[in-house]
Order: C-alpha cells, then sequence, then structure tokens
C-alpha cells in the first residue's frame, strides 16, 4: 500500500509496456525502459544512445550530439509513462502535451555511446495537469535540466475546435 512516506515502487517498464503507455513510436520514442518508479512521485526514464540514431545524420555530422529538444522531449516522455503508471489503465495511450518549460539548461554534450539517465520528479498535480523537474545524466553527470508542465488528455481531437 502506497503511504506519503513510502510510494510503491515498481523496478522496471520495459518497451513494449512503454508503447502500451504512450503513444510514442519511432522516430519520436526517446526512452528505451523506465526504472525505479515510484508511484506519483518519480521515475527514471534510460535512453542508449546510439550513431544509428536519425537526428544525428544532421545534428551534427562530424561531431553528432542529441539535440537539447530531444533531451527534454525523453523527460516529458518519461513523465507520461509516471502519470499513466500512476493513474492506471483509464490513461494508457492518452496524449501527454507540455503545457510549459521553465529553466531549461544544457550542461554537456549528449553523444553516440552514452547511456542517458532522465530523473523526473513530480512537483504537484491537479487533476489531469502535472508538474515536473527533471535531469538527463551520464555517468553521475548532469547533462541537461528543466521543469515542465503536462497536461493529460484524450487521443482523439477534434480538428475543428
Amino acid at each position: 500500500m502506497d503511504t506519503p512516506d513510502q510510494p510503491q515502487v515498481t523496478p522496471e517498464i520495459g518497451l513494449k509496456q512503454i508503447m502500451k503507455m504512450i503513444p510514442h513510436r519511432y522516430p519520436m520514442l526517446m526512452i528505451d525502459k523506465v526504472i525505479n518508479v515510484a508511484h506519483g512521485q518519480s521515475a527514471t526514464g534510460v535512453k542508449n544512445v546510439t550513431i544509428n540514431e536519425n537526428f544525428f545524420q544532421g545534428h551534427f555530422p562530424r561531431w553528432p550530439v542529441m539535440p537539447g529538444v530531444l533531451i527534454v522531449e525523453a523527460m516529458a516522455q518519461t513523465a507520461a509513462v509516471l502519470v499513466v503508471h500512476s493513474i492506471g489503465e483509464q490513461a494508457e495511450g492518452k496524449l501527454v502535451y507540455f503545457t510549459n518549460i521553465d529553466g531549461a539548461k544544457f550542461r554537456r554534450p549528449v553523444t553516440p555511446g552514452d547511456t542517458l539517465h532522465i530523473h523526473v520528479e513530480r512537483v504537484h498535480s491537479r487533476g489531469m495537469v502535472w508538474k515536473f523537474s527533471g535531469r538527463a545524466m551520464v555517468n553521475d553527470k548532469l547533462m541537461a535540466e528543466a521543469t515542465f508542465a503536462a497536461m493529460i488528455m484524450d487521443n482523439a481531437i477534434n480538428a475543428d475546435e
């Protein structure tokens, strides 16, 4: 049972389950697994960065660097998995939209061969809006950080509205 001091922890959510939980697919799925999921509180996404990533063809061909916006996207996807995991099956497949991004800082470049650990923590939530702080780490070195909020919405949106 969850308590405020010790939330239930799920050790790992694999790729197949992530793909049930959020609608992202290649080439926009930015996490390979999520570990240490503390129900309603925090989670860590893992991204194995390889030279085969399509964005490295143009960013930058002679010195490949993972775009910072994709690191922030990996934070959002990790947070989305945490939200869906915390709310339950009724949230699976729904979209989690950014509502804001604050204080994004990119400290070091993420390059092929890196294993990116994306730590997200819930700052607060109200209804379907959740606010998070995120840190992207490689070998315990801070690569990027941001505070962001997201809102859960149904997948089917009427284009005329």
